[in-house]
């Protein structure tokens, strides 16, 4: 037994040791302490500490790091077009899996968050809550549009390869066309059809040749088709505008948001009779984003082959980089600058400072930049809202559910922005139609988004679908998406905050009413139970009656 407790204690004292570097409270290190090979293993332990609980980030910026190593290194074999297919085949599989849930998790996530609001018995608390998020995002699509065609990060690359000026073009497409289609979409004739294409109006230039009548004797005959016409007419050329109407195989994104809004509006009302379609669609909603973390898996090699394959077709890396930096200091100015916007917002519907409020929730935003989830910073947002800023839990119970589901300002402004800027490397003019279809999609794609990490890249493809934009430039956008994805994260969970505040002041009157009813409802369950109570007592004092007299009863009957 001695020798047991004796070992007990070596180890102890072993694990102790051991644990010393890693759980010291000196803030200031020891210069000495590098040199020390247990100062190191405490760095590596928290190295892969960090890797466990970041490892789908990890891999991700691995394999980008990969991606541009080889890519770069195998451009100087000069690979033929089929190889550099071949070696591009997991990206692309990668992209017609975001493809694929795209259609899934849009309806399903957004009908969910449709039937979680349930505006007649929530009233005003609920209108208000709509306002803000349906008038914050098309304020963040706004600004992004504004930002990214006044810096303008994708124009470099076109202006050198092609040496022109975008606003110099001309679309190939009527604005009339443009707007009829979009109009025609918005309105599907047949639902199944929108899933996989999209109507379209096209006008094309031809140039015929007309005939004209030299005189009014020979007009009859110069209607005639024949040989001997040009004997009696004179022809010129003449440019006509024949109109198509047909469809293109791309999703109509536009008509199954228009149709999926309204049909979960409309289910929310139903009540207990539309209950099991809400669970089919919250069932389907959970199913799809579990798919979506199994793709996002998938998504680190899919990253890797997109990468190599674009660095081995690009004529000079050096134009891409700076082409990126400016993209993302283009989304993370517009990102700042509707931080503003919130706090403006926030300060003219309070009067409170937004420093002050930022101030207690700046937990729950760094936990949004960490994990770039929304979902996963909800319970944090909870807390700080409810603890440090003393939100009504009434409120927060409600506003923050929802709006981790349909309130996406950052993930709106994004998916504007990099819609634009693929259209910028690629020379596509940016048309009022186009500008107004990408402010729809974006809003309405936002809405819909899963809160749950790179869910702006798999809407995206919904937006580059609608605008009829290439979708394979999606690569280049991933490589930074990491970073970009904590950045849009962070707003989110911040305008749900502001949100929440916002519903909280504004909805005074209607929580004291709610209290005052509570506390009625209290007061009349206490005069109840009251009732009772006396009720039982009197009924215990009467059998308590009863025995006496009984036992009287029986004392005299042994007396006599």
């Amino acid at each position: 037994m001695a020798d047991e407790k004796a070992i007990a204690i070596d180890e102890a004292e072993s694990g102790a040791q051991l644990e010393t570097p890693a759980t010291t409270s000196d803030s200031t290190v020891n210069p000495r302490d590098w040199k020390n090979w247990k100062y190191w293993k405490s760095m590596g332990m928290v190295a892969l500490k960090w890797m466990r609980a970041n490892l789908l980030l990890a891999l991700t910026l691995i394999a980008v790091i990969i991606g541009v190593f080889f890519g770069s290194v195998l451009r100087k074999a000069e690979l033929t077009e089929n190889v550099i297919k071949a070696i591009g085949l997991p990206g692309d599989i990668l992209v017609r899996l975001l493809k694929l849930l795209v259609l899934p998790l849009i309806v399903s996530s957004l009908i969910t968050g449709l039937t979680s609001l349930d505006t007649r018995s929530c009233g005003k608390l609920g209108a208000r809550a709509l306002v803000y998020y349906f008038t914050t995002s098309c304020i963040a699509v706004f600004i992004g549009i504004i930002v990214v065609v006044a810096i303008r990060p994708g124009k470099p690359k076109f202006l050198d390869e092609h040496g022109i000026d975008l606003d110099e073009r001309s679309d190939s497409a009527n604005p009339l066309d443009s707007l009829i289609g979009i109009l025609r979409n918005l309105f599907p004739s047949n639902l199944v059809q929108a899933c996989f294409q999209q109507a379209k109006s096209s006008s094309e230039e031809k140039t015929v040749e007309k005939y004209e009548a030299i005189n009014e004797t020979y007009r009859s005959v110069c209607r005639l088709k024949n040989a001997s016409e040009s004997s009696f007419c004179s022809s010129k050329n003449v440019t006509v505008i024949a109109r198509t109407e047909g469809y293109s195989n791309n999703m109509n994104v536009l008509g199954i948001l228009v149709f999926t809004i309204p049909f979960g509006v409309l289910l929310s009302r139903m009540g207990e009779r539309g209950h099991v379609m809400v669970e089919f669609f919250r069932i389907l909603s959970e199913l799809t984003m579990e798919l979506v973390n199994i793709t996002m898996w998938y998504s680190p090699l899919g990253i890797m082959s997109l990468i190599c394959a674009k660095v081995l077709g690009m004529g000079d890396l050096s134009e891409i980089v700076p082409i990126l930096g400016l993209y993302m200091l283009t989304v993370v100015m517009g990102l700042l600058i509707h931080l503003a916007v919130l706090m403006t917002i926030f300060y003219a519907s309070t009067r409170k400072n937004p420093l002050t409020f930022f101030e207690g929730i700046l937990q729950a935003w760094l936990t949004a930049f960490a994990t770039a989830s929304s979902s996963a910073t909800l319970p944090v947002t909870f807390r700080c809202l409810e603890e440090n800023l003393k939100v009504d839990k009434r409120v927060t119970r409600f506003v923050l559910p929802i709006g981790a589901t349909v309130n996406m300002d950052g993930t709106a402004l994004y998916e504007a922005v990099a819609t634009i800027f693929i259209g910028q490397l690629y020379g596509k003019p940016m048309g009022f139609v186009k500008l107004v279809t990408i402010s729809l999609t974006a809003t309405l794609g936002s809405i819909g988004a899963a809160s749950i990490p790179s869910a702006g890249i798999v809407t995206l493809v919904l937006v580059l679908t609608a605008v009829d934009f290439p979708i394979s430039e999606i690569s280049l956008l991933m490589a930074v998406d990491w970073f970009l994805d904590r950045c849009r994260t962070s707003i989110n969970v911040v305008g749900d905050s502001y949100g929440a505040g916002i519903v909280h002041h504004l909805s005074q009157k209607e929580l004291e009413a709610l209290d005052k009813e509570e506390a009625e409802l209290e007061l009349e369950a206490g005069k109840g139970d009251d009732v009772i109570h006396s009720g039982k007592a009197e009924i215990e004092d009467a059998k308590v009656v009863e025995n006496v007299d009984k036992k009287e009863g029986a004392n005299c009957e042994s007396g006599v």
